[in-house]
């Protein structure tokens, strides 16, 4: 058993968290006869996947993660992790938002580990997570490439609901992402955020906007930020937006007030990428438009 396996292990059987759902969902995707398939799949509690949809025409599926129950709770556990092998080519993305609903006492925790081949391509695009006054989650992301993975990913994050105008007043949320390649760390970002917490309004934080948006690609081609700077509108002066290229990555941030605002600049850099990238179209999941 690894330190990540023991250290999961360890948090599920944490007397603390004994209220709630423990849910795992575990999926290997291979490449069969120039087709991705889903080679291993096991589920525990209310996360699973229905089939596999094959919208594009380079034989890429597209997979939706579903968790029924719609909400988190504190005392909740998940564990997901996604393998793609050699070749094997998926997008996932999730139906509906997160939601993260207020504590009675206990955190709620998910964890997701992502292993990603070399030649394997993942694009990973679940909906945003919307954290309701008085949650208490813990959320850490792993993502392992190899040199010659492709990853492209997103995560976006609203505190509250900002259009009934609620706010993060209480609660806690603390995020942790890692990125490795080739075992070395090439990105490491956490985020802590208490009720009141400055950071909530002050210039050097989120400056009052609830919506965060984080873009990540992994590349080499530095002057693809170009081609996304001249390409992408960055004239909304309701919302902060970036582009950088820092260790062959291109990382966009955003800061505003609506999740769709932000999402819809995202989707445009992918498909901008995709093409630059694949020299294939991106093809939008239809449970995007439903």
């Amino acid at each position: 058993m690894t330190g990540i396996e023991l250290m999961t292990a360890s948090i599920l059987e944490n007397t603390s968290l004994k209220t709630g759902w423990k849910a795992k969902l575990h999926l290997k995707f291979v490449e069969e006869n120039q087709k991705t398939i889903l080679r291993e799949r096991s589920h525990q509690g209310p996360l699973h996947v229905q089939k596999l949809f094959y919208p594009e025409t380079n034989g890429s599926c597209h997979v939706y993660i579903l968790h029924p129950p719609g909400g988190v709770v504190g005392g909740d556990i998940f564990d997901i992790k996604i393998d793609v092998e050699s070749n094997a080519k998926v997008l996932v993305t999730t139906p509906a938002a997160g939601k993260f609903y207020r504590s009675a006492g206990d955190e709620a925790y998910q964890k997701q580990t992502i292993k990603v081949a070399d030649h394997g391509v993942l694009e990973w695009f679940p909906s945003e997570n919307i954290f309701f006054p008085g949650a208490k989650v813990k959320l850490e992301t792993r993502i392992n490439l190899s040199l010659q993975s492709h990853f492209i990913g997103w995560d976006i994050m609203c505190l509250g609901r900002p259009s009934i105008g609620e706010v993060f007043s209480e609660g806690t949320l603390i995020q942790k992402l890692e990125i490795f390649r080739n075992g070395c760390a090439v990105r490491l970002d956490r985020l802590l955020i208490n009720e009141n917490d400055l950071i909530l309004d002050a210039k050097w934080g989120l400056g009052g906007k609830p919506v965060m948006g984080s873009f990540f690609c992994f590349t080499e081609k530095k002057e693809l930020v170009e081609l996304l700077r001249n390409n992408i509108s960055l004239s909304d002066k309701n919302e902060l937006f970036s582009i950088t290229y820092v260790d062959n990555i291109i990382l966009c941030r955003c800061l505003g007030n609506s999740v769709e605002s932000v999402k819809r600049k995202f989707i445009n850099i992918w498909e901008v990428l995709r093409v630059a990238l694949r020299d294939h179209e991106a093809v939008i999941p239809r449970i995007w438009s439903t």
